[in-house]
């Protein structure tokens, strides 16, 4: 048996009847070929999962490298990497080539190979917005296959590979394509203020990258000092009807535009709302900074955790009647 505690970045303690480290689609396929076929759980940073409880079979950790530019034009440079590649390590070098498109997404934890199945995105930009494809095998049949974009079907925070796919493929490689002549994005307020405070009147994506971390590191733990794995809960997205009728019990709920004529509304907002900001039920927390986020204070266990968030999510639906949806990947 092998500890994940530190392969999880809540720093749960789970144990798992066997930990593979994948460096290369050939070794997988390999592994797949001399095993009877049995359920295995994917690792990639254990940034956005939860353990209840210990995994029932072996882990597989994904640990293939590489960055590689497959195709490039005047304008548009397309990129191959390795699907075991740390996220932010990835920012900023695309930054250091001047590469546009990621420069939002700075200093979100984990793996490349992560990202499309979380569809990650912050501050106005998702993953689907750079995204070109992604190569995968299936476990059970250690089949090689590509994925587009439509295949992946991509939502907020959402894809293929959180719902019919679950648990079905391994990762192994990641297509973005990136901007020669990039345009920055500005469009959320917090980034406009970190940059008008530096006296920034025309950003480059480095500067918004650095407006970025700034943020994030204001508002989130450090998963190296306090375990957490970043925003706990999805913001919800409410028809506008059912949206109006909440504003008009509560003016001053914060809201933005979503697809479809939906409004999301901050599930921080929501919680905070309700109280939870701070508050601990033994060594599992309601971050103090950020309502969104829940910690392990240290030697909490999964089950701790899980059973805060049910906590909370049952003090919103009551107070609010809106239903949180977990972000995290809880086992």
């Amino acid at each position: 048996m092998t500890s994940l505690k530190t392969y999880n970045t809540f720093g749960v303690d789970a144990l798992a009847p066997e930990l593979l480290v994948v460096e290369s689609g050939e070794q997988l396929l390999e592994l797949l070929s001399t095993r009877a076929k049995r359920p295995y759980l994917i690792l990639g940073g254990g940034s956005n999962v939860l353990f209840r409880q210990s995994p029932g079979g072996a882990v597989l950790l994904n640990r293939i490298k590489g960055k590689v530019v497959v195709e490039e034009t005047d304008s548009e440079v397309t990129v191959g990497i390795g699907a075991g590649e740390n996220w932010h390590e990835l920012v900023l070098w695309t930054l250091e080539h001047n590469w546009g498109g990621l420069e939002n997404l700075s200093l979100i934890p984990g793996t490349v190979g992560a990202a499309p199945i979380q569809n990650i995105g912050a501050y106005g930009v998702e993953l689907k917005d750079t995204f070109a494809g992604l190569e995968a095998i299936e476990l059970r049949s250690g089949e090689e296959l590509v994925f587009s974009m439509e295949d992946c079907a991509f939502g907020y925070r959402d894809s293929y590979f959180k719902r019919a796919g679950k648990g079905k493929y391994f990762i192994t490689r990641v297509y973005l394509t990136l901007q020669k002549q990039p345009v920055v994005n500005v469009s959320y307020g917090a980034i406009k203020e970190v940059l008008q405070a530096a006296n920034i009147d025309q950003p480059t994506i480095q500067d918004v990258s650095r407006a970025v971390v700034e943020i994030r590191s204001s508002k989130l733990p450090d998963p190296a000092l306090i375990g957490n794995a970043g925003s706990f809960f999805k913001n919800p997205e409410l028809e506008a009807e059912r949206f109006y009728r909440l504003e008009a019990e509560y003016p001053q709920i914060p809201h933005f535009s979503a697809p479809g004529g939906r409004v999301k509304v901050p599930a921080g907002w929501l919680i905070e709302q309700c109280g939870w900001k701070g508050q601990r039920r033994g060594n599992a927390c309601c971050y103090e900074k950020q309502a969104l986020v829940l910690v392990n204070l240290g030697g909490a266990t999964g089950a701790e955790i899980w059973a805060l968030a049910q906590e909370i999510m049952a003090s919103v639906k009551e107070k609010f009647g809106v239903v949180l949806e977990v972000e995290v990947n809880v086992i």
